[in-house]
């Protein structure tokens, strides 16, 4: 798996988190300063990446947390299909077949970024 263990602490609007095992990007963080008999608390709320639904967690601002590794690749469009286009990726040459998003309308030979986690990809 392509993660890493940060603090919480380090986590900043913008950046990624695994949220309930899902890769979000945080839209919210803020923290709460310590109490009588406890630590400081984070409230982090975030959006996933490739599903769009959103989620949130509370936790110490020393907790560990895992963050994902997601890559921004470049690739181009060798052919279109209804909802699905074939894309080559511009680094690999390897072939890969994604979802054609609605706000997108490719074409052959379109160059375009795509972000992959694993075997997740989403066109940016």
């Amino acid at each position: 798996m392509a993660k890493q263990q940060n603090e919480v602490r380090d986590l900043q609007e913008g950046s990624y988190v695994m949220i309930e095992d899902t890769p979000c990007v945080i839209n919210s963080y803020s923290t709460a300063k310590p109490g009588k008999h406890g630590s400081a608390k984070a409230r982090v709320e975030g959006k996933g990446v490739f599903d769009s639904k959103k989620r949130n967690f509370t936790q110490p601002v020393d907790a560990k947390i895992w963050v994902p590794i997601i890559d921004r690749k470049q690739g181009q469009v060798i052919s279109v299909d209804g909802n699905d286009m074939q894309v080559m990726d511009l680094e690999t040459y390897e072939t890969i077949t994604m979802r054609v998003p609605d706000d997108f309308d490719p074409s052959s030979d379109d160059e375009l970024e795509y972000l992959q986690y694993e075997d997740q990809r989403k066109v940016v």
